[in-house]
C-alpha cells in the first residue's frame, strides 16, 4: 500500500501564494507521474499539473504562468507553487500518483484533500 500526506493548504487573500506539498511512503518501486488535482464545490474533480516520469510537465490552462510543480524523486515528493491566486483557484487540492509497487503492481493513489480558500 501507498500512502500520499498533503500539507500547506489554507486561507489566503487574493493575489497572496501558496505552497502545497505531498510525501509519498509505502512499497513504491518507482512513481510514474505525480501531481494535483483540485475539486470545488459543486464541480468536478480537474487536473491542475501533473509531472511526467521522465521530466515534463503538464499544466491546466487556468494556471499556466501562475503555477508551478516540482517534484523529488529520491524523497518521492511533489510540490505545487501557486502565486496571484484568485477566489477561483478555491478548492480542495488533492494528490496524485501513479505508482508502481515493490509487487510490481501498477495502482493509481490520492491524498486526503488539502482545503485552499482564496478570499476576495
Amino acid at each position: 500500500q501507498v500512502q500520499l500526506v498533503e500539507s500547506g493548504g489554507g486561507l489566503v487573500q487574493a493575489g497572496g501564494s501558496l505552497r502545497l506539498s505531498c510525501a509519498a511512503s509505502g512499497s513504491i518501486l518507482r512513481i510514474n507521474t505525480m501531481g494535483w488535482y483540485r475539486q470545488a464545490p459543486g464541480k468536478q474533480r480537474e487536473l491542475v499539473a501533473m509531472s511526467i516520469s521522465g521530466g515534463s510537465t503538464n499544466y491546466a490552462d487556468f494556471v499556466k504562468g501562475r503555477f508551478a510543480i516540482s517534484r523529488d524523486n529520491a524523497r518521492n515528493t511533489v510540490s505545487l507553487q501557486m502565486l496571484s491566486l484568485k477566489p477561483e483557484d478555491t478548492a480542495v487540492y488533492y494528490c496524485y500518483a501513479d505508482v508502481r509497487g515493490r509487487d510490481l503492481r501498477r495502482n493509481d493513489y490520492w491524498g486526503q484533500g488539502t482545503q485552499v480558500t482564496v478570499s476576495s
